[in-house]
């Protein structure tokens, strides 16, 4: 007799603060931001089954062993939307850790569209139940970052990370990453930070289609986190530098807390040939090249094997 086996596969794509203001602080100590973020085609993969002895492993380059430990933020959601029942979870992870780019809370998002489209399948429905807000509390208590990479989608959030507005069309940008292989404490930037009460984001553009047109805007923005980084990690100033040598590249910023930077670029061909060029001058950085809007792989794909 033949069993199926049961699974879903997630993207997790690398979250980009294209800009990111810092606009006050909170009597608790939580900052209030203004930042828009867009998702690359470039991240890790959440793979959840429901066969085998449960738990989480983790493969990939930068695969690390604290990763798997019970503290795990993909732990955490599983535990939180999946119950007791045994659920077998194993990431393959291609992004550094704390880098700027989200990487943890992506693992997290991912885990919860993968537990969600798991159960519908485990009881026989056509589609995933929708997200509730409920679901919304519950992530944001998981991490702040966690409830924008649930849709993977461009968005305005504002608040600690909770007050999401989706930006419709953006320009899918040609990025690259780069890392110095250096981990920046996020803490220890925000402490850094010699004012915390900064102005908001401009008035967005009326047309985010318009590729020049959000250049243009997205130059004008900051990140408020760049500069108190750069004391943490001058590292970081190497890489903008090497990213804004490039002709082509329109703009180099860093994303987050650090110390992953990106550019962005008009052509593909243009920002593969500055990511070789770097990697030529720095071989031991991370560096990757992809599309902006990333997110929309980053639907579950259900599994289903015989034995």
């Amino acid at each position: 007799m033949t069993k199926d086996k049961i699974g879903v596969e997630v993207f997790a794509p690398a979250k980009i603060n294209l800009c990111l203001h810092v606009t006050g602080q909170r009597s608790d100590g939580y900052h209030l931001l203004d930042t828009l973020v867009a998702f690359a085609d470039i991240g890790d993969t959440v793979t959840l089954s429901v066969d085998g002895p449960g738990g989480l492993d983790v493969s990939g380059p930068e695969a690390t062993p604290d990763l798997a430990g019970d503290g795990n933020i993909m732990s955490a959601t599983a535990a939180r939307f999946w119950g007791e029942e045994a659920l077998s979870m194993h990431l393959d992870k291609q992004l550094p850790i704390a880098s700027g780019i989200g990487g943890g809370s992506a693992d997290a998002a991912a885990t919860y569209r993968g537990v969600l489209a798991l159960r519908a399948a485990v009881e026989g429905r056509d589609a995933p139940r929708d997200p509730t807000a409920e679901d919304a509390v519950a992530l944001m208590e998981i991490g702040a970052d966690v409830p924008m990479c649930v849709p993977s989608t461009p968005a305005r959030v504002q608040g600690i990370g909770e007050q999401i507005t989706p930006i419709s069309d953006l320009h899918p940008y040609p990025i690259v990453l780069v890392n110095p292989r250096v981990q920046v404490s996020t803490p220890t930037v925000f402490k850094r930070l010699a004012r915390k009460e900064n102005p908001a984001l401009d008035r967005l553009p009326r047309d985010f289609e318009d590729r020049d047109l959000v250049l243009d805007w997205l130059g004008a923005q900051r990140n408020d986190l760049q500069a108190p980084a750069l004391e943490v990690c001058p590292e970081v100033g190497a890489v903008l530098e090497a990213l804004g040598k490039d002709q082509a590249c329109r703009l180099t910023r860093m994303s987050g807390s650090g110390a992953t930077c990106f550019g962005l670029f008009i052509r593909m061909h243009e920002a593969t040939a500055a990511a070789e060029a770097i990697s030529a001058t720095h071989p031991g950085w991370w560096i990757r090249v992809g599309r902006l809007k990333g997110g929309r792989r980053a639907a579950p794909q259900l599994i289903r094997s015989t034995t």
